[in-house]
């Protein structure tokens, strides 16, 4: 059954373009913040029509908005990309950047990676960022709640669904376990109730508004965090 509804789904789900337009840019004014944007499918904006309207513009925007600084965005990812993928990736860059945020996950959970090794790769990715990127903030996003793709029909919709918890569980220990003082990572988790606008035409990747929404909660938890720092 699992089988057959999964092989129903990749027959029959659209196949989105990443976004189009430049993979890098700045907005605001003011102090630059260097912003990177790394890892799968919503990194690279599947379900945007260009890269303003996905996460790394979006977001960016936001930022820039809410702590008047000046934003230079870029990013770096993959259709597909696993956090394996995505290490190699950041390996071969010689992209800098003050803030890293790294969206992954969902092919993990298809590709049925151990947690063991997930947490391995997550773990040399964040040294990566920190390392070679000199990134001082690393926001590891949640992994998307597989439970609530349109796209996945249950029971598959379910069995996914608990695997992206587990997944997003383990990726929230490393966080804490991670963070430090000079070099601060976070794990970022938002409600989100899956309302179908949220979604592209595919129902399973975000749509314009799902990215503006997404960036929103980001923007503002950064910015949160960063007046807070800023009053120690």
């Amino acid at each position: 059954m699992l089988l057959w509804q999964a092989q129903h789904v990749r027959r029959t789900t659209p196949r989105l373009p990443v976004a189009g337009g430049a993979l890098a840019g700045e907005i605001g004014t003011g102090a630059r913040l260097r912003l990177l944007v790394v890892g799968e499918s919503t990194a690279v904006g599947v379900g945007a029509a260009h890269h303003g309207e996905a996460l790394a513009g979006e977001l960016a925007g936001r930022i820039a908005a809410k702590i008047g600084r000046r934003v230079a965005w870029r990013v770096l990812g993959e259709n597909g990309a696993t956090a394996r993928r995505t290490l190699r990736l950041v390996e071969a860059t010689h992209a800098e950047a003050d803030v890293a945020v790294v969206a992954l996950g969902v092919n993990d959970v298809l590709e049925q990676t151990r947690l063991a090794r997930w947490r391995r790769d997550v773990a040399a990715l964040v040294a990566a960022l920190q390392e070679r990127a000199r990134a001082r903030d690393v926001i590891l996003l949640e992994v998307p709640p597989l439970a609530k793709f349109p796209a996945l029909p249950r029971p598959l919709r379910d069995v996914l669904g608990a695997d992206s918890r587990r997944l997003d569980a383990a990726l929230a220990r490393l966080a804490a376990r991670l963070d430090a003082p000079d070099r601060r990572v976070r794990h970022y988790r938002f409600a989100f109730d899956g309302a179908r606008e949220f979604f592209a035409r595919d129902g399973f990747h975000p749509s314009a508004l799902g990215y503006a929404r997404w960036a929103e909660l980001i923007a503002s938890r950064f910015a949160q965090e960063s007046a807070g720092e800023s009053t120690d």
